[in-house]
């Protein structure tokens, strides 16, 4: 299969730095490769086309938000047609209230839900609920554990300081004894413990929860008064509709959502308990495009779209057959190819060899014409069918044959 080429794409980017610093910025800026695309022309379905149309399989499905398929034609024409009646006006739209109730109906643990653009703003938002409702400041957080951009999740990273992350906590992730511990250093100053469902660090694998692990949690926060903010950002409506808790047997406070609940169209919401309500309406937090109506309206769309094809289900179904023919492929090759996560949001790592080895293999998939990433977790969408899997497979065959015996590469316990 003859490999893309991508010059459009590269004078793309020198066009770009001379305006734009790093010419791609953000997590969008980790992903550019010399040999890979760096700017799209299109994209539908399970497919994008990058400037020098060259088409791809997109499991990276926009770091998430893309769920249903690019242009889902139900929740492309409930936005357009909210469009046409209004989208920031000075006032509310009944698009907020019909998608509040959708999304209060169809999450377990949901008895109201506010609104914002990214999944920054809900768990931003979750933590001043917490502290506001508490009284108390500190939060603990999983270790690595990724809940937005605002300086007091960042850690030490450039621009931040000390200040900004002093009430921060860490403890690792399946370890409610470390959790009882920082409970126990910090007696009646803790407001909330927030955490993905499971741990999906980026470079990592990503690892399910302990049988227990959720219900222990459960208890610790409850006998000690402590908001459980779920963060459901990136995982929501792949593991269960419900929530993600309900398919681990729990039930938080808070829970927040973003990405793929409007299928692309920005939009991120928080849900919370009865016990919470008071708490979250007197909390300041807002913007200008908060009310977008456009986007309430896809996301009911997608959120109705969800349940009527049963698509935690569906995703997990497609990537369980993804997932075993990658191994398999993997393994006619010499290679141990481990799969870990959920199905439907897959990290993959090649075992026993470098991180170079590694994305030297994504480079030749990608190369081909099947985008992933050589750190980050995958995503699985509704639009991914029996013959993009198929043609996926084909694939990552001629890129392990590319990438050559494994004896060719120097055995290394890389990080990834």
């Amino acid at each position: 299969m003859k490999t893309f080429e991508v010059s459009k794409s590269n004078d793309m980017l020198e066009r770009a730095k001379s305006v734009i610093p790093g010419g791609i910025y953000g997590h969008y800026g980790f992903s550019v490769r010399d040999t890979g695309p760096k700017f799209f022309s299109r994209a539908d379905a399970a497919h994008f086309w990058d400037l020098d149309d060259n088409r791809y399989i997109d499991y990276m499905c926009a770091y998430g938000p893309m769920i249903l398929g690019y242009g889902h034609p139900k929740v492309e024409e409930a936005a357009n047609k909210q469009l046409r009646q209004g989208n920031t006006v000075s006032l509310a739209s009944p698009a907020m209230v019909e998608l509040a109730e959708v999304l209060v109906d169809m999450v377990s643990a949901a008895d109201w839900a506010l609104f914002g653009k990214n999944g920054g703003d809900s768990t931003a938002l979750a933590v001043m609920i917490a502290r506001a409702a508490t009284g108390r400041r500190k939060v603990i957080k999983v270790t690595d554990g990724y809940h937005g951009v605002a300086p007091w999740m960042l850690g030490n990273r450039l621009g931040t300081t000390e200040t900004d992350t002093q009430d921060v906590l860490e403890v690792a992730w399946n370890n409610t004894t470390e959790l009882q511990g920082l409970i126990d250093q910090h007696p009646g100053d803790i407001a909330a413990f927030i955490s993905s469902p499971y741990d999906h660090p980026v470079y990592r694998d990503n690892t399910l929860p302990a049988p227990g692990y959720w219900q222990q949690v459960e208890a610790l926060c409850k006998k000690n008064d402590i908001v459980l903010i779920v963060d459901d950002v990136r995982a929501g409506f792949r593991i269960n509709l419900a929530g993600s808790n309900r398919e681990y047997g729990f039930t938080p406070d808070l829970i927040c959502f973003g990405k793929a609940i409007a299928n692309g169209h920005p939009l991120s919401a928080l849900t919370g308990c009865d016990a919470l309500r008071q708490t979250a309406q007197e909390v300041y937090f807002t913007g200008t495009q908060f009310f977008n109506a456009a986007p309430m309206a896809a996301a009911k769309a997608t959120l109705q779209e969800l349940q009527k094809i049963d698509a935690a289900n569906l995703m997990t179904q497609i990537g369980s057959t993804l997932n075993q023919g990658l191994v398999n492929i993997a393994s006619t090759h010499g290679y141990k190819l481990i799969a870990s996560g959920i199905p439907a949001m897959p990290y993959y790592r090649l075992d026993g060899v470098s991180y170079e080895t590694h994305v030297a293999w994504i480079d030749e998939c990608v190369k081909r014409g099947v985008y992933l990433l050589g750190y980050h977790n995958h995503f699985i969408s509704t639009a991914h069918t029996e013959t993009d899997i198929q043609l996926t497979l084909e694939i990552v065959d001629e890129a392990f044959s590319a990438l050559g015996p494994l004896s060719a590469h120097a055995p290394h316990e890389a990080k990834l």
